[in-house]
């Protein structure tokens, strides 16, 4: 039996060849899935929050052309979907979209209410003391995030603790 070590040789690089590109290939079809599916999600979207006391929601990119939509509140988050100019295009809590002009939001950390009416509790946990209750559609400015508990302020002033689930 001859054995020419140049083929083995030859044989075993071509064979690691191929199960590196396969492999390459696996990793490049999986980056590349995830980053169509995840890019337009939410996940990966800018969260911003009205800094002033009320604004309104504007059907275009102006003050002139565009009617007012409708009027939001202090501490009300918002996800951009797209800049234009001074003006941001977004989308809240409810699928609702809007432009607002660029002043009146900053990156201040807010969550919304999404329930009826939730408890607000004195303490990180559901044997806390109810503090108040909010409705639907409450923002809130976050302070302090406890596992799946966030402290919280209203624009007046009042305190507590939320379970995220009640929040967006």
């Amino acid at each position: 039996m001859v054995i020419n070590l140049d083929d083995t040789w030859l044989r075993l690089t071509r064979t690691r060849f191929l199960r590196t590109a396969a492999r390459s290939a696996r990793i490049l079809s999986v980056l590349l899935v995830l980053t169509t599916v995840l890019a337009p999600s939410p996940l990966w979207a800018e969260r911003l929050a009205l800094a002033v006391e009320k604004a309104n929601v504007r059907s275009g990119p102006g003050t002139d052309k565009y009617e007012v939509l409708w009027e939001i509140e202090r501490y009300h988050p918002i996800q951009v979907v797209q800049k234009q100019g001074d003006w941001i295009f977004f989308k809240d809590f409810e699928g609702d979209e809007g432009w607002i002009h660029k002043r009146l939001v900053n990156k201040t950390p807010t969550v919304i209410t999404r329930k009826d009416m939730v408890n607000i509790r004195s303490g990180p946990g559901t044997d806390a003391a109810i503090s108040f209750r909010a409705e639907r559609g409450v923002p809130l400015k976050v302070l302090e995030r406890k596992g799946n508990w966030i402290r919280i302020q209203s624009a007046f002033g009042d305190k507590g603790w939320i379970h995220s689930k009640l929040v967006w």
